[in-house]
């Protein structure tokens, strides 16, 4: 049953490090499924992908019916209301401009004799994963391929299951807008392989990226070193700091956009008013009963919601930063002065007119975000992550001489003559 717990109470050391140690996806239980899936994929390409697409999507598909057509695509802007339309285009010119902001250039410099430098180059071929089980989302392919095509990458690949053989609609004019490449109609950890090893029908990409369920996020973590991807990703949580200043409904609302997006999620308040505690365990359950995904934001609250009473804000940011949260809300009277003090977080949220969804669908910045703690080590989705670095060394025949003693003492230290003979024989 969902409680408040005060920073007196007995279990409250015990509660915040379960938080702190959240992360609970236990990849080891899906691991003898997917490495026979992703061996099948690469040892008979499509056929194993069609194979596995019948059996868990329930979808008879032949090769030709995987990739969506650029008729299905065009029947997908009659499904999709003008407003919807409009609003995609909306976020997707936001989401672009922020990550313009982000893209990097080639440099070099020449000092005595050495040209150094670094390229900076595109990735080729990106592969997005687009979830389509519990929920479709669009707003996931406008945060994956936006900026992959702000980083100049040529061909953006999406895969995503099609429940009863059919592409989500808003998913493809989202795609359109977006500027995807190839679209199919394929999910799981079949999806992943493809991807990874390339088949007859599905191009094999350098780096796949985006969420899904445990067998989609092993499936990410198997085929690290074939190719690159961005993260495993864990069930999707908020973390709010709160005064008596923040209005109860804003702050129980927010809690339940994360609650309804599964029963995994971590939905937490941490603020130093009881009083502001009390009435958001009321919001809760008042706003919850009018929710469509009731039974799903139930489960959540009942077994992974927090609310938390602290002693000072102090304590709130500093707990705070030790939870690491994928997103963090301060509804608290002054934000901009408790900013610097956040040190981990994947996204912050200032005060009380910015809620979580604004981040999720429209404002710019990636919703793509580290979750289960990773925000200690780990960043947003970004430009960065469609890009490669190559490092530049030009020596003239001067600076070599200049330096090839001290590059054969290194040498030789390590027992590496040859290194030292190809620096000698230069001299």
């Amino acid at each position: 049953m969902l409680n408040i717990i005060n920073h007196k109470d007995p279990g409250f050391p015990e509660t915040v490090e379960r938080l702190v140690h959240r992360s609970n996806l236990d990849l080891s239980e899906k691991d003898e499924t997917v490495r026979a899936i992703l061996a099948g994929v690469r040892a008979e390409g499509d056929a194993a992908v069609l194979r596995y697409t019948e059996r868990f999507d329930g979808n008879a598909f032949t090769a030709a019916d995987l990739k969506v057509s650029q008729s299905e695509i065009e029947a997908a802007y009659q499904e999709v209301s003008p407003e919807q339309v409009a609003a995609l285009k909306s976020a997707a010119e936001n989401i672009r401009a922020f990550h313009q902001r982000q893209a990097q250039e080639s440099w070099q410099y020449e000092e005595d004799g050495a040209l150094l430098g670094q390229l900076i180059r595109p990735l080729a071929t990106v592969g997005i994963y687009v979830p389509g089980g519990k929920a479709a989302y669009p707003s996931s392919v406008l945060m994956n391929a936006v900026p992959a095509r702000v980083a100049g990458v040529d061909k953006v690949v999406m895969v995503s299951p099609a429940p009863g053989g059919r592409a989500n609609p808003g998913a493809l004019v989202a795609a359109d807008i977006a500027g995807v490449s190839e679209i199919y109609k394929v999910g799981g950890a079949q999806a992943v392989g493809a991807m990874a090893f390339g088949t007859a029908t599905v191009p094999r990409v350098d780096k796949i990226v985006g969420p899904g369920n445990i067998y989609v996020a092993l499936a990410k973590r198997l085929v690290f070193g074939v190719v690159d991807i961005d993260m495993i990703a864990g069930p999707s949580e908020i973390l709010i700091v709160a005064d008596d200043s923040a209005r109860a409904d804003f702050v129980a609302a927010d809690l339940l956009s994360q609650a309804e997006h599964d029963e995994e999620a971590v939905p937490v308040l941490v603020t130093d008013s009881g009083r502001l505690a009390a009435r958001v365990l009321d919001e809760l359950a008042r706003q919850a009963q009018s929710l469509p995904r009731k039974a799903i934001i139930d489960a959540c609250l009942e077994s992974r919601c927090r609310l938390l009473v602290v002693e000072t804000l102090e304590a709130a940011v500093a707990l705070a930063n030790r939870v690491a949260a994928e997103h963090l809300e301060l509804a608290v009277r002054e934000p901009e002065r408790w900013l610097p003090r956040i040190t981990n977080a994947g996204a912050v949220f200032l005060g009380h007119y910015t809620p979580e969804a604004v981040g999720d669908y429209f404002a710019g910045p990636n919703h793509v975000l580290p979750t289960s703690g990773t925000a200690r080590s780990s960043s947003p989705l970004g430009v960065y992550d469609f890009i490669k670095k190559t490092s530049i060394i030009g020596y003239s025949r001067e600076k070599l001489r200049k330096i090839a003693g001290q590059v054969r003492t290194l040498a030789e230290m390590e027992h590496l003559h040859a290194h030292a003979q190809a620096v000698k024989l230069r001299e």
